[in-house]
């Protein structure tokens, strides 16, 4: 377990791989998109780039990551530092219309555009959030646990005392996972957004 080397080129692609080779609800979802890049643009760059500090790293033995933790202190404020300074160039290289009509990259790209926003109720309860990935090489024996706890650990530094995540209902290990760890619903008519205090 180390802190991600965010302006680490290499690292940077590792990571981005990850985020790929897990992002089809904890599966490989590197066959559902042309461009292998949007997924992590959308859900993993924003936070190496402008919360380098809560994005830790499980590394193999060969110190190369096969699991990371990314989070935000304060979500309202990621979003809005997002809306500044990430999501106006990706609007720029990926343009409304640049992704073939009804693919899993067209849905990518809408989101670029327009970005969805947490429940105001949420945000006021669990104000920070995170996403955590971990390959099948890097599951098992305790390593989320620990990511999460370095994650969980750097947060309460900066006095943050709650966080929530959103969860695909379909990885039923995943929600497993965060329900043992103590996560519970966030909003009672909502299954796939969880909150815990720290």
């Amino acid at each position: 377990m180390r802190p991600a080397r965010t302006t680490d080129a290499t690292e940077v692609a590792r990571l981005y791989d990850v985020c790929v080779r897990t992002g089809a609800a904890g599966g490989d979802a590197t066959d559902l998109y042309a461009n292998p890049l949007l997924l992590p643009e959308v859900y993993l760059g924003a936070y190496l780039a402008l919360e380098p500090g809560l994005a830790f790293v499980l590394a193999d033995d060969d110190d190369r990551a096969v699991g990371y933790v990314v989070g935000a202190a304060d979500t309202r404020e990621f979003a809005a530092r997002c809306e500044r300074e990430w999501w106006p160039a990706l609007r720029e290289r990926f343009p409304l219309g640049s992704a073939e009509p009804g693919s899993a990259d067209e849905k990518l790209v809408a989101l670029i555009h327009t970005p969805g926003s947490m429940p105001e109720a949420v945000l006021d309860r669990y104000p920070a959030h995170l996403h955590v990935d971990l390959l099948p090489e890097g599951q098992g024996g305790g390593n989320g646990r620990r990511l999460l706890e370095t994650l969980f650990d750097a947060l309460r530094a900066r006095g943050v005392t709650a966080l929530h995540l959103g969860v695909d209902t379909s990885n039923t290990q995943a929600v497993g996972f965060y329900e043992h760890l103590g996560f519970r619903l966030a909003l009672p008519d909502t299954d796939w957004l969880y909150g815990i205090d720290l």
